[in-house]
């Protein structure tokens, strides 16, 4: 017959090879007692040649009756993978439809050995769990036609610690073996290994410093030649339909931790952008660059907070926060961009509220940072500063700061020298400082700190843009050769609680036209999140849809102090993302100020073909202020539960543990371009900074709350 190929197999083996004839492909089928025709069909396009008829029907005989028999089975619910405690009693499932009485009869196959199940001919097949094998279903009618289910696995743990699974358990992915802390030589293999329950069998995404890890989607992690950069902390998810459950986070060192090599016993940095100013020019490299050394530092095994627009408070506060982590051994990192001057060596950096002019209290003393820095007893300071160094007020005082101490722990990175200005450079759609330039292009290497920024202060000094306006300079006191790249050795659990601002997971919602839309939260910075919808396939009674994301006028006088104008943040998110696949995008920015729930509308508009008249349909969104606001958070093995309904009659919410510390109010916005920058020019010169102790001004801004 033209258009197809029939094989008729006798049984003689438990499993037999059988050979599409026409494509010269071998499928692996297990066959029962007697023998079963197993029609392997090639189908043409109608008005391209004959069409197959019925299978196992007499030769030359082709036709609508036989090619409904050939189609008359069809499995409509296949079996699922499992993995249970041993003794676990289920039962798997396969059910299917056909033209005539159907027979089923069930496989198992152990090792190499596939055999039928005697007795196991119904489409229900209760098990009792002794043993990990796999399983498939045949189902065949009176033709003799024949199909074969999917092969599922089910896996049985034979060891699970007492109480697991619990007594109501519904199958959620339940974890009963974490991974362990390695410490591996470099070139070695790196293997981690993590186990958990569930019905159906749970998938597995293993996860480093934060950063999933696209290629490790197994229970085993398995890496061949372990590298320097594979050092961080590990951490695995495991999630089926009924949910998802993680790991504990383990810390993975590659490398010797031996006297002749240098390592860290943690690393934390934060990075502190300041773009928009209330009283001063704008800047706008200070997004790119915060953004892009926060990805680097990421990669060296740092544990990152970036900021983006910090006022004097919240800076101190972020500091605060950063200097009580920091203990013996530790590698730290203080980044900052945005506006400074230098007054006799001593540094400050401006926040977005400082007044014009500048008043002793308004800004921020770098050298007191690094003070407390080192008064933690890290092994390596780092101070980044990408700012100008202008003198100002050279006949006032200096702040009463006491000398470093001389333990030949520090450096200083300056990206330009004493009363010096510090450029920015228009590249493309963004602006990146001078400094970061070529900061990004040396950070990974491995040599000692100082001689990477060398490298750097190289670089920029060759740049023909900045010649006689801009040379880096660097201050050290390093007598041992750190570098950024060193293996890390933990010995403590402070860092866990640095830098995991995670997102919420991605959710669809269905509107009442029968539409849905996906709705991702994407965090860039950790005081800043992005809500994107992307409409899928609309039903065909949707026509020319339109989605648009908001705030509900209500909401708006509450919620929105003022416009966010955050152009060069989606652009940012545009050259991450895939920005083609994404509907609208709405910023909400300044989490840290958050201090009551925020309300998102999301509006679908489209034309109904039969009365060619145009329809909106809303849905709300409810952020909770604790999801938004801690953006010094730890991470939660909960994730937040999501409901929703038609706005004015509920919200779709995001619920998670209330934050009592929610401070401020929350500025929000869709983005608008950002102003130019303009020189660093003042009407008046700022004041010289004379600020109390920084310990005692964020225990008092800590002890005054809201």
């Amino acid at each position: 017959m033209r258009g197809r190929s029939t094989v008729v197999v006798e049984m003689r083996s438990p499993l037999r090879s059988v050979r599409e004839g026409h494509r010269g492909k071998e499928r692996r089928t297990p066959i029962g007692s007697g023998y079963v025709q197993i029609h392997l069909c090639r189908r043409r396009v109608p008005g391209r040649g004959a069409v197959a008829g019925p299978a196992g029907g007499r030769p030359g005989q082709e036709g609508a009756a036989g090619e409904a028999m050939q189609e008359a089975i069809t499995i409509t619910e296949q079996p699922v993978s499992i993995s249970v405690p041993v003794g676990y009693s289920f039962t798997l499932r396969c059910r299917a439809e056909g033209s005539t009485l159907l027979q089923y009869q069930w496989f198992c196959q152990h090792q190499s050995d596939c055999h039928q199940i005697p007795g196991a001919t119904n489409p229900d097949l209760p098990i009792i769990a002794e043993q990990t094998q796999l399983y498939t279903c045949r189902v065949n009618d009176l033709y003799r036609n024949a199909v074969f289910s999917d092969w599922v696995k089910v896996e049985v743990h034979q060891c699970v610690a007492r109480g697991l699974p619990p007594r109501l358990w519904r199958g959620e992915p339940v974890i009963i073996l974490n991974p362990m802390e390695q410490r591996v030589e470099v070139g070695k293999p790196l293997q981690l290994q993590c186990a958990a329950m569930g019905v159906p069998a749970p998938c597995y995404q293993w996860y480093r410093n934060g950063n999933l890890l696209e290629q490790h989607k197994r229970k085993k992690l398995w890496i061949t030649h372990a590298k320097v950069s594979d050092s961080g902390t590990y951490l695995c998810c495991a999630s089926n339909s009924h949910g998802e459950h993680w790991t504990n986070a383990v810390d993975v060192h590659v490398g010797t931790c031996g006297s002749e090599k240098f390592f860290a016993t943690g690393k934390i940095a934060l990075l502190v952008g300041n773009n928009r100013y209330q009283h001063h020019p704008n800047l706008m490299a200070p997004v790119k660059d915060v953004f892009e050394l926060s990805r680097l530092l990421e990669q060296l095994g740092f544990q990152v907070v970036s900021l983006l627009d910090l006022n004097k408070a919240e800076m101190a506060t972020a500091v605060s926060q950063f200097l009580q982590l920091l203990e013996k051994g530790v590698y730290a990192v203080f980044y900052y961009a945005g506006h400074g001057y230098e007054h006799l060596g001593r540094n400050y950096m401006v926040p977005v509220d400082a007044p014009q002019p500048y008043s002793p209290e308004n800004c921020i003393s770098v050298q007191r940072i690094l003070q407390k820095m080192q008064q933690q007893q890290t092994a390596l300071n780092i101070i980044l500063l990408d700012t100008c160094r202008k003198w100002y007020n050279p006949g006032r005082a200096l702040s009463q700061v006491q000398p470093l101490e001389p333990w030949g722990n520090t450096v200083y990175g300056y990206a330009t020298s004493e009363d010096a200005e510090a450029y920015e450079l228009q590249d493309g759609e963004f602006s990146s400082g001078i400094f970061m330039k070529y900061l990004k292009k040396h950070i990974l290497k491995e040599k000692k700190v100082t001689h990477m920024l060398e490298d750097v202060l190289e670089d920029v000094g060759r740049d023909p843009l900045v010649t006689g306006k801009q040379v880096m300079e660097i201050k050290h006191t390093l007598k041992e050769a750190r570098s950024l790249t060193d293996p890390l050795c933990p010995s403590g659990a402070g860092a866990e609680r640095w830098g995991h601002s995670h997102e919420p997971p991605s959710r669809t919602l269905t509107f009442p036209c029968g539409a849905r839309a996906e709705l991702r939260f994407l965090r860039l910075f950790s005081n800043l999140m992005s809500v994107c919808a992307k409409l899928q396939a609309p039903p065909a009674h949707v026509t020319a849809p339109r989605l648009l994301l908001c705030q509900p006028p209500e909401m708006e006088a509450v919620a929105m102090q003022r416009e966010s104008r955050l152009d060069h943040v989606e652009t940012l998110l545009a050259s991450v993302y895939k920005w083609e696949e994404l509907d609208c995008v709405f910023q909400l920015c300044g989490l840290q100020k958050i201090q009551t729930d925020v309300v998102l509308q999301l509006d679908l508009h489209y034309t109904q073909p039969s009365t060619k008249q145009r329809t909106c349909e809303s849905l709300r969104t409810t952020l909770q202020k604790s999801l938004l606001g801690q953006f010094f958070s730890q991470r939660s093995d909960s994730q937040p539960d999501f409901q929703q309904t038609p706005a004015g009659k509920g919200s779709v919410c995001l619920r998670d543990t209330p934050d009592p510390k929610g401070q401020g109010s929350l500025r929000t916005g869709s983005g608008h371009s950002l102003p130019s920058s303009s020189p660093s020019t003042f009407s008046s010169e700022p004041e010289e900074n004379d600020e109390s102790d920084l310990g005692e001004l964020c225990s008092a801004l800590l002890r005054a709350g809201p």
